[in-house]
């Protein structure tokens, strides 16, 4: 495991939330779904950002 980013959950019920570009409806995505909104086709999607705290280690 190197320390230069987090590690990421690769089960199958791991989905993140983002937000879609254009009519900013919220969508839940899973690894493989396709990039694209559900409400309004829009394949811009931003991540949202998380409530857990980050920190990195500068050297």
């Amino acid at each position: 495991m190197s320390g230069y980013g987090p590690s990421y959950t690769t089960g199958s019920d791991a989905a993140c939330d983002y937000v879609c570009g254009s009519c900013g409806s919220g969508t839940r995505l899973k690894h493989g779904e396709p990039i694209q909104c559900r409400e309004c086709g829009y394949r811009i999607l931003y991540k949202k950002r998380t409530r857990k705290v980050v920190q990195f280690e500068a050297r």
